[in-house]
């Protein structure tokens, strides 16, 4: 491609981001069964998606499942998914040793370069710490509540950033 460089990508948590888990930390759980969770998925958040300037992946373990259950009921068309290697011993010992997410070498090596933002439930510092070291370009790590989900002000960072790239 000449003339213009890549969208950056946004690598796509469901389970916590698009499907929260709806149990506030501060009050008592209450019981949500999957297809109550998937009842929430509206085609507002879809459109909202789609209208951030990237590339959207998922970065999920339902895979391409995502694909079949998350992506029609959000009114958007398929996505390219992560798939996940399997953990190596060592890979696994020393990401834990630095308190890493298990997602966070595989979406680095998925990136190749290219700015991403990811927006996942388990992401800490140490997270963007590894990121910011072994990630040549830009990157935002944006943590969302996983008994919120994504809401207007994820949006908006989500937006700002992706627009300042």
């Amino acid at each position: 491609m000449t003339g213009h460089t890549e969208r950056p990508l946004l690598f796509l948590d469901v389970d916590g981001p698009l499907l929260p888990f709806g149990e506030d930390p501060q009050r008592a759980p209450r019981g949500t069964t999957p297809d109550s969770r998937l009842a929430r998925l509206t085609s507002e958040v879809g459109s909202r998606l789609a209208a951030l300037p990237c590339e959207l992946v998922w970065a999920t373990t339902w895979e391409e499942e995502a694909n079949a259950e998350i992506a029609p009921r959000i009114g958007l068309s398929r996505l390219p998914v992560v798939r996940w290697p399997e953990a190596t011993e060592h890979h696994e010992r020393e990401d834990q040793w630095f308190g890493l997410c298990w997602k966070t070498r595989p979406l680095v090596n998925w990136a190749g370069g290219r700015p991403f933002a990811w927006v996942d439930d388990e992401i800490t510092d140490a997270d963007r710490e590894w990121v910011s070291t072994h990630h040549s370009g830009r990157a935002l790590l944006h943590h969302v509540e996983s008994y919120r989900g994504l809401a207007d002000e994820d949006f908006a960072v989500l937006d700002q950033w992706l627009r300042a790239l």
